[in-house]
């Protein structure tokens, strides 16, 4: 390769070669955390904005925010304003690693706490050491601990399914938050230990970008909100109700099917059709 380069005096972003050669994150989440990197103070960085903006989809780009996430390169901290509101701060770290903000992180917007709904960005000073509002705690985050401890198990124990599946240490921290994304939608772990071990190819060769291939490909959608209970037959549900009981009629003598002793529905015919025609029959 021969690099072919021009003075830029503007319109330009230093980005450290620790992100753009990163080695335990995927392409995607370079190229995305190289564009949050490039984006003005202020900016909406949310899953909805950034899939309005580039073709790959919002569940790669929700992935790719995962890695970089885990990564240190991104942070968000869902915080109350003094209003009331529930937002969610981005913060974007240049070095990762670095504790507190420094010049080289970015507040890269707020978004109110909808669905994928950015808020306006009002522009506020860096970070104070001690926030003055309280942090929300969000409720899941003991589960996507459990979630992250869980997927990392699932990965290191593929080998016992199939030996070729021994995975390095590197390949295990890469691929952990594709898997905790299945966690999170709603899949067991029997479900993703079956969708990456069925139907492997006798010559695998690379199974590191097969099982990052197929959690990226297969990944399902969420779970719809609210618990959805099978029917309960011992309570009549999801049956279809009971025929009537056989009956004798009363006139005719033949079997037909209702709820009480009566006339079937010819006699009842005939019954009908004699009181019309002589209203002294039906006194």
């Amino acid at each position: 390769m021969t690099h072919i380069r021009q003075y830029q005096p503007d319109r330009y972003t230093i980005i450290g070669n620790h992100l753009a050669q990163h080695r335990d994150l995927s392409l995607t989440a370079i190229g995305v955390g190289t564009h949050i990197l490039s984006l003005p103070e202020g900016a909406s960085v949310d899953i909805r904005t950034l899939a309005a903006r580039f073709p790959e989809g919002r569940d790669r780009i929700a992935f790719a925010l995962r890695e970089l996430e885990a990564h240190g390169y991104v942070e968000r901290v869902r915080v109350r304003t003094a209003e009331g509101r529930v937002i969610t701060r981005t913060y974007a770290h240049s070095a990762p690693g670095v504790t507190g903000p420094s010049q080289g992180d970015e507040e890269l917007g707020e978004r109110e706490e909808r669905e994928d709904a950015p808020a306006p960005v009002a522009a506020e000073p860096p970070r104070p050491q001690a926030p003055a509002t309280p942090a929300v705690e969000e409720p899941s985050a003991s589960a996507s601990g459990e979630h992250r401890t869980t997927a990392r198990s699932l990965l290191v124990s593929l080998r016992r399914t199939d030996d070729r599946l021994t995975l390095p240490e590197r390949d295990v921290r890469r691929l952990a938050p594709s898997v905790t994304a299945w966690f999170e939608n709603g899949a067991s772990a029997a479900a993703v230990r079956r969708t990456l071990t069925a139907g492997l190819p006798p010559d695998l060769k690379n199974p590191a970008g097969l099982l990052a291939h197929r959690l990226r490909e297969l990944l399902p959608p969420p779970l719809p909100a609210g618990p959805e209970t099978p029917p309960d037959p011992d309570r009549g549900e999801g049956r279809r109700p009971r025929p009537a009981p056989f009956q004798t009629c009363d006139g005719c003598e033949r079997a037909f099917r209702g709820r009480e002793p009566g006339l079937c529905r010819d006699c009842r015919d005939c019954r009908d059709a004699s009181e019309a025609r002589d209203p002294a029959v039906a006194a």
